[in-house]
């Protein structure tokens, strides 16, 4: 029988609440929720995470297992009352995962792209990484070393990604009493925000017990400012994901002494050289043309985003049943696609090349899939002589890159 996997439904459900939160903020005439580009650029990063996760939430859930089976401390049952148990034991794990995030550099590299957008929607809540996600996973081993059925770990740890989701909107106010109990969208903008006093604030994902307790509770007073203290001014897909780990690396080769290194590695972000960011950017992204976002442009942007969702939520469906060909080239093609779209957002001359390499992807897997390996070869040469006998690159630059040449 074929394995298949039933969450892939559960998937399009974001965009439903998406819809809803956007009909909300239109009628209560909240300025500045939605700006096209940075719900693209947030969605085009949940696509990645939630594609790459595929390898690797197998892989946690069986070693969540093994850990169970092996070096559990303690048979913990499954009544009622473990689960509340559970419930707080996950979210008082979550809270030092997420305080450590903030507060270690190499986390810090990971989580930085949570923090990124300087809109606050629920979007945003899709914008965590690959990298992310594997930090966290190994810190939720402790619940079945601890002696917690991984079935029931499991479980929770669904319900903390479907309720801190929601947390991520300012369609919602204040909610009175509930705000002393659990973090609530409001305690969460501030998590979010970049004013000086909501600064490593509000680490819970579920109850604000711990921020209260470890002192580092913070009630929406102002009106927060959201994104970075310090942002990154790019939509590059690429840039995004890897620039802290890059500012981390040229720290160290600026600092003598393995003690001095480690102190970069594992200190805090707060003592980085704020100096580097600005550096390496000169370096390695040259500045972004003004994007007119004409409708013939939208509407090729929005393609890619819809594109590369729907074939997310197929290979998420088909995982266990596709062949390594099958998942690596659909993998391949989503990343290259959203790679794109970040070049897309700031009409980078580059991305016209990245559209040739995803074309031969799929030229690749057409041909492999059906035995003909050998072809491969001279199905990319016929595709560099029809490029260059049609000037294809013309026509793109022209009416996709809006280049009058």
């Amino acid at each position: 029988m074929e394995k298949v996997n039933y969450l892939a439904f559960a998937l399009p459900a974001f965009f439903i609440f998406l819809f809803i939160e956007y009909k909300i903020s239109k009628y209560k005439k909240l300025k500045r929720v939605f700006r096209y580009e940075s719900s693209v650029n947030n969605i085009s990063i949940g696509i990645a995470e939630r594609v790459l996760s595929l390898f690797i939430t197998a892989s946690f859930y069986s070693l969540f297992y093994y850990i169970y089976e092996h070096y559990a401390l303690l048979n913990i049952s499954n009544k009622w009352y473990i689960w509340v148990t559970l419930v707080l034991t996950t979210d008082f794990i979550w809270y030092w995962y997420h305080r450590l995030g903030h507060q270690v550099n190499l986390l810090w590299a990971a989580h930085i792209v949570h923090h990124q957008s300087e809109d606050f929607n629920l979007t945003v809540a899709a914008r965590i990484t690959v990298f992310q996600a594997l930090i966290r996973n190994v810190f939720w081993c402790l619940l079945p070393w601890m002696g917690f059925h991984p079935s029931l770990v499991i479980f929770i740890l669904i319900l903390h990604g479907v309720y801190s989701f929601f947390t991520h909107t300012q369609v919602v106010g204040k909610l009175g009493w509930l705000e002393y109990i659990f973090i609530t969208p409001s305690l969460h903008r501030v998590h979010h925000a970049s004013n000086e006093k909501y600064l490593d604030r509000n680490y819970g994902d579920i109850f604000v017990f711990w921020d209260k307790m470890f002192g580092t509770f913070q009630a929406e007073e102002e009106k927060p400012a959201y994104g970075l203290t310090h942002p990154i001014k790019t939509y590059s897909f690429l840039w995004q994901h890897f620039h802290y780990y890059f500012e981390i690396w040229e720290a160290i080769k600026r600092t003598n002494g393995l003690k001095n290194k480690l102190k970069i590695i594992f200190g805090s972000p707060t003592l980085m050289d704020q100096s580097i960011r600005p550096i390496l950017e000169k370096k390695w992204l040259p500045q972004a043309r003004k994007t007119n976002f004409t409708f013939s442009l939208r509407v090729y942007l929005s393609t890619q985003v819809v594109v590369s969702f729907l074939l997310m939520c197929l290979i998420t469906y088909y995982f266990e049943s596709l062949n390594h060909l099958e998942k690596y080239f659909g993998t391949s093609f989503i990343i290259i696609t959203l790679i794109i779209c970040g070049g897309l957002l700031e009409q980078r001359r580059w991305i016209y090349y990245t559209e040739w390499l995803r074309v031969l992807i799929i030229e690749g897997y057409i041909f492999i899939s059906l035995g003909y390996s050998s072809l491969v070869i001279i199905s990319v040469i016929l595709t560099f002589i029809t490029e260059r006998i049609f000037k294809i690159d013309i026509w793109y630059k022209r009416f996709v890159l809006n280049i009058r040449l």
